[in-house]
């Protein structure tokens, strides 16, 4: 978010506490930070709090704020901090981790309210802040930090924006992605299943859920085979022997799951990504230059442990896929690969009509702690994928700090039907991995050479993107990703024979189609059709029966009654060019 409104919410985060604190004075503060559309604070209070209050905290906001001209700064000792807060194990705890090393601590004052504060306000709240600009939200508990061992503390989400106009479309769109939620489309439409037995954040998809799944990795298998990749196949299980060789162990390891063998003592984990395995096919036999560019694609499941609080249907899960790829390639022919890769996720973006920009994903120079190897290897590979980028006269902007652990990254972040934005695609240029596994190959002045490696994923995760797809259309498919494509409606029972003629030529064509032959109304027929948002129906009485057509209707218009072949033969071809409605 842009630094100055990340500093009105956090500057709100302060009114609202200083607002809590002046009508509930035995209420206990913890912290307040800003988020993506507002901020939150978590306290501790005596009796419950509910929504109910709102009304008098935001009237007390908005008595407070005409006071507030700026903010004073201060630095306390430990000690001295301590007493601002007393009773209040919380704020004491977080002093006491801030002051181990003998530090002081800041505190920031603005009209009579001063608290712990690292800082990040607007200059004067007065001025700077709009009094119709914000708005509490809702209330949820929360353990301290996100420890379930830890006392729950009542959480108040509040809404935060530049001006009143620009909450009141924040609204507007939130209320359009309440009606496009993918986990409440996905239960209406019978696509998927969680369940409590089989366990959080893993998805068992219906037959009709998985054809949707399984035409998004047809489409990313299409484009791997124009790219050149070869698709592999390698187990969800590994010895952590391969992840402490790859720098996961010791970078990666919180996220890992950890499996136990009743027979071998191996430490094991189940695979959190693809691309050790891959340096393990690479590595199987004796390289030259000539074999550079290989390429392998892989859609395994992986497993990360995800906190419970984190997950979220299909866009936050434990057990996914990813179209997964990576490239060992010489240095000499990095730009051309990446650059092949960048031009594969345009087209598939295109397909998928979504819009969508890149972030160029580099290392944070002050925390070169959380990465692998040396200044001379990011030197060197962060200009390479800047260079590239600018080359293609691609806009982007840069993210320091959200590099992968191996390297920097090119990250394309879609933007949906309602301007949310997601990441997506993927492409990682590693000079690390390869030469932790020694991998190699015989250049042509006879010396052995360590191959650049080239992670990347066209789309992602295809169950995670398969979410992301529900919403940004609403559930209405394009016709060649709808799970249903035709449903057959017989006006009456007598159509019954035709309309299931007609159904099988349907499938003969490799058209996925149903067949309401219930005896009930047509009215009832197409609304359910029309409320399950299949792309074609095929209405079918008389006049059908005796021509030899169907009444077609899609979505939003009527076609008419057209021959039954010519439809077919329409219809086949908007699929195998996956044109859009």
């Amino acid at each position: 978010m842009p630094q100055e409104l990340e500093y009105k919410r956090h500057t709100l985060a302060h009114l609202m506490a200083a607002a809590i604190m002046n009508i509930w004075p035995d209420a206990k503060r913890t912290i307040g930070p800003a988020i993506d559309d507002g901020f939150y604070f978590d306290f501790e209070f005596r009796a419950p709090l509910s929504e109910k209050d709102f009304t008098k905290i935001e009237k007390e906001m908005r008595k407070l704020l005409p006071s507030w001209k700026a903010f004073e700064r201060s630095e306390l000792t430990r000690d001295e901090a301590k007493k601002e807060y007393p009773g209040n194990p919380y704020k004491h705890e977080l002093i006491d981790e801030f002051t181990a090393d003998g530090s002081k601590v800041s505190f920031y004052k603005s009209g009579e309210y001063s608290d712990l504060c690292r800082g990040g306000h607007v200059e004067n709240p007065s001025i700077d802040i709009k009094p119709d600009s914000f708005k509490l939200d809702r209330i949820a508990g929360a353990y301290w930090r996100g420890d379930e061992k830890n006392p729950m503390l009542t959480r108040i989400y509040a809404l935060a924006f530049d001006t009143k106009e620009d909450l009141e479309a924040y609204l507007v769109r939130r209320e359009e992605a309440k009606k496009r939620d993918h986990r409440k489309i996905a239960r209406e439409q019978g696509l998927l299943v969680f369940s409590d037995l089989v366990g959080s954040g893993m998805p068992l998809f219906t037959p009709k859920g998985n054809i949707i799944r399984s035409e998004i990795i047809n489409l990313s298998r299409e484009l791997n085979d124009e790219l050149g990749f070869g698709e592999v196949h390698t187990p969800n299980m590994n010895k952590g022997e391969l992840f402490k060789i790859s720098g996961h162990y010791d970078k990666y390891k919180e996220d890992m799951l950890q499996v136990e063998s009743q027979y071998v003592e191996d430490e094991m984990f189940l695979k959190p990504m693809n691309c050790p395995q891959h340096t393990q096919i690479y590595a199987a036999q004796p390289r030259s230059y000539r074999d550079l560019p290989t390429r392998y694609s892989d859609f395994a499941v992986l497993y990360r442990d995800e906190r419970p609080g984190e997950l979220s249907g299909l866009t936050r899960l434990r057990a996914f896929s990813q179209d997964d790829g990576h490239i060992f390639c010489r240095e000499d022919q990095v730009e051309e690969e990446i650059s092949n890769v960048l031009n594969a996720i345009q087209k598939i973006l295109k397909i998928y009509q979504i819009d969508y920009w890149m972030r160029l994903s580099l290392r944070d120079p002050a925390k070169k702690e959380k990465y692998l190897g040396g200044d001379e290897v990011w030197e060197k590979s962060e200009p390479i994928m800047r260079t590239l980028l600018q080359k293609k006269e691609i806009n982007f902007k840069e993210a320091v700090g959200d590099a992968a652990f191996y390297g920097p990254k090119i990250d394309i972040m879609a933007v949906d039907a309602i301007g949310r934005e997601w990441q997506i695609s993927t492409i990682q240029l590693d000079f690390n991995m390869p030469g932790r596994f020694e991998l190699a190959y015989m250049d042509k002045d006879g010396v052995e050479k360590t191959p650049v490696m080239i992670h990347r994923a066209l789309i992602g995760s295809p169950d995670r993107f398969m979410g992301v797809l529900i919403e940004h259309y609403a559930g209405a498919f394009p016709l060649w990703l709808s799970p249903i494509q035709v449903k057959v409606l017989p006006i009456s029972e007598k159509h019954n024979e035709y309309g299931h003629k007609v159904l099988a030529e349907l499938k003969t064509a490799g058209i996925r189609a149903e067949i309401d032959d219930a005896n009930e109304s047509l009215g009832k027929k197409i609304r359910n059709a029309k409320k399950e948002k299949t792309p074609y129906l095929f209405v079918v009485g008389d006049k059908e029966v005796e021509e030899g057509t169907v009444s077609v209707e899609n979505r939003t218009t009527s076609g008419g009654t057209k021959p039954l072949k010519e439809v077919i033969a329409f219809l086949s071809q908007q699929i195998s060019s996956r044109a859009s409605d």
